[in-house]
């Protein structure tokens, strides 16, 4: 069971990019002295929601940091990269780091982002699956060429080709029966969002699985993300969680803005606030550690990711993830050995 911390790079309200970022590195180099398996860096423009525009950039300056522990991307933006620049980042990092970078991918969504950088509603709404095959081309460091709707070019190798055979690890967000039947056909596991409660993503996962056997796959557990969060008991947990986090998310979830105008449901951050203490690991040490490994077992996770940046000060992070590794990762790892 792999057990890792995922950064937003949260901007909470009175502090600066400088602040946000550098605790950040901090968080990360704190996780792998706590024990963890993984860092995850999630990716995200122009928003206050998360201030680190290029997961794949952040992943190899935190791969330069540390030693053990491996850095992945949750995720990069697929939407809006070029899926064999993308590649060629992946293997690059694959090689310097000894084979520690793992590459997580997503759709995105619908944001301002793909009008900035040029790739349009098309790209995004019919352009993910041409897009996923050339990736994975890409970094499996096979030759390759495209003749496809949105891309085209002649036959091309990536160099340097990654040094993890047959290719680096490479995981795919999934929200709907679409790109869930994508993973499957690919042979890709699927992460599951902190948005969901345990029996949701326990839902989603059935639906993969089903997927894969179809395919002529035997269906990798899924990676689940869970907000985690741990005090000396269940009410100071909540509270701090609860005094903090809506702070962030209500500016921060405004900073999702559609390219083309369209709606978009509006998450009341007090509610979901509660909503992730009531459903995922925020509590006391031992409170924690079994909804973490009932979470598992509702999902048949193979993986989870943390985010740990709920109080939102740079001491409080540092903190929480200090005792989840030595309170709640012993516990957890025990339950499920």
């Amino acid at each position: 069971m792999r057990i890792g911390v995922l950064l937003l790079a949260a901007q909470f309200p009175g502090r600066d990019h400088t602040d946000v970022l550098d605790s950040t590195v901090a968080a990360a180099v704190a996780a792998e002295e706590a024990g963890f398996d993984d860092v995850w860096l999630a990716e995200h423009h122009f928003m206050s929601y998360g201030v680190c525009p290029s997961a794949a950039t952040l992943a190899g300056y935190l791969l330069g940091l540390t030693g053990r522990i491996s850095v992945g991307t949750a995720v990069s933006v697929l939407s809006t990269a070029h899926p064999v620049a993308l590649a060629e980042q992946a293997a690059l990092l694959d090689q310097v780091s000894g084979g520690r970078f793992r590459l997580g991918v997503g759709r995105g969504g619908p944001w301002v982002d793909l009008e900035v950088f040029g790739t349009g509603m098309d790209r995004y709404e019919r352009g993910f699956e041409e897009s996923l095959e050339l990736l994975l081309a890409g970094v499996s460091g096979a030759p390759m060429r495209a003749d496809g709707a949105t891309f085209g070019f002649r036959e091309v190798r990536v160099v340097p080709p990654p040094r993890t055979r047959p290719r680096p690890d490479v995981v795919l967000a999934a929200e709907s029966e679409a790109s869930l039947r994508l993973a499957a056909d690919n042979n890709l596991p699927v992460l599951l969002g902190m948005h969901r409660s345990p029996r949701e993503q326990a839902e989603l996962a059935a639906v993969y699985d089903k997927a894969a056997r179809e395919a002529g796959h035997e269906p990798p557990g899924p990676l689940v993300a869970s907000l985690a969060h741990v005090a000396d008991s269940g009410e100071d947990a909540r509270a701090a969680v609860l005094a903090a986090l809506p702070r962030w998310l209500e500016p921060g979830l405004a900073g999702y803005v559609p390219v083309d105008g369209r709606p978009r449901p509006r998450r009341d951050p007090h509610g979901y606030a509660r909503f992730l203490c009531d459903t995922h690991a925020v509590g006391a040490p031992a409170d924690c550690a079994a909804r973490l490994v009932e979470q598992v077992r509702t999902t048949g996770a193979a993986e989870v990711m943390l985010m740990v940046e709920a109080a939102g000060e740079r001491r409080a992070v540092l903190d929480n993830i200090a005792r989840l590794g030595a309170e709640v990762l012993p516990a957890v790892r025990a339950a499920l050995a």
